[in-house]
């Protein structure tokens, strides 16, 4: 077995020159939570360990268009300890805080919580619930793609050979918009998502819904995006025929696997009463309650 490299390229696309040109397993390394895990376990054994900290692109966060730009190799500790960011996007702010410990938070990013693809992850639901594009960078250059195109499966993204994610860009919030994550975990903290529910409204100024994203985590292959669901709310002022109309299609959306953390038959159902409670935590913040 030939020696592992270990890169530290200080632009995204000479990082993306050095993974499209590895034969063999090629890992990012931004925070680190779980790739430490695995190569210490001996369950991934790459030819090279590309640290992207050093990318000066990947560790900033900043306004861009009224929305937000932050890049890859941000940590969630980052996130939670900036106010003007937390205020904006407390929804994403709420999937961050949930990410392991404090300890981990401060190592673990986004992108990874996103390429590391569980189903599970805490992050990946929020961020499609608020909109969010992801700057990817690969050897025929630059592309904007949806975060909820990026997991395909359990450990797998759609990111061709040689591609890494740059950054995420969070769009300009409209007025009277609120965000809100939701996870089910039998412990409090340092477990994993059972169910967890990612949801974004705005009202305009009669508080009528006009706008809604729903994504669910943990209940199929990939968190998922479900335009039933979002639909259930727009056009209402988020009353008790919505939100009963949005945990049926937060359920009926539902594809689960039974295993040790959940039956199938509880994860559908969670799936709705979560979506329910999601709402009308983003209702009561849009409000500004």
């Amino acid at each position: 077995m030939s020696e592992m490299r270990f890169e530290r390229p200080k632009t995204a696309e000479a990082a993306a020159v050095l993974l499209a040109g590895t034969e063999g397993i090629a890992k990012v390394l931004s925070g680190g939570t779980d790739l430490m895990i695995h190569m210490r376990n001996g369950n991934v054994k790459p030819e090279l360990v590309l640290d992207i900290k050093g990318i000066a692109e990947m560790n900033t966060i900043a306004v861009e268009d009224g929305g937000y730009r932050f890049g890859a190799a941000v940590s969630c500790m980052e996130l939670l300890e900036h106010e003007a960011f937390a205020q904006t996007w407390p929804g994403v702010i709420d999937s961050a805080n949930l990410v392991g410990s404090i300890q981990v938070r401060g190592r673990a990013t986004v992108a990874g919580n996103l390429c590391t693809a569980s189903p599970a992850a805490d992050t990946v639901p929020a961020m499609i619930a608020a909109g969010a594009i992801a700057r990817v960078v690969g050897p025929n250059g630059r592309r904007e793609v949806p975060v909820e195109d990026i997991p395909a499966g359990p450990g797998k993204t759609t990111l061709a050979k040689g591609e890494l994610i740059v950054s995420f860009f969070l769009p300009k919030r409209a007025p009277h918009s609120g965000d809100a994550y939701l996870r089910f975990t039998p412990r409090s903290e340092m477990d994993i998502a059972v169910v967890g529910v990612g949801l974004c409204l705005t009202l305009d100024a009669n508080g009528i819904c006009t706008h809604a994203r729903v994504s669910l985590g943990a209940v199929a292959e990939r968190a998922l995006l479900v335009p039933e669901a979002a639909a259930a709310l727009i056009g209402t002022k988020v009353d008790e025929a919505a939100l009963t109309k949005l945990a049926a299609a937060a359920s009926a959306a539902a594809r689960p696997i039974d295993d040790k953390r959940g039956t199938k038959v509880f994860r559908i159902k969670l799936a709705g009463v979560l979506a329910r409670r999601a709402a009308e935590k983003a209702l009561s913040r849009a409000k500004g309650i």
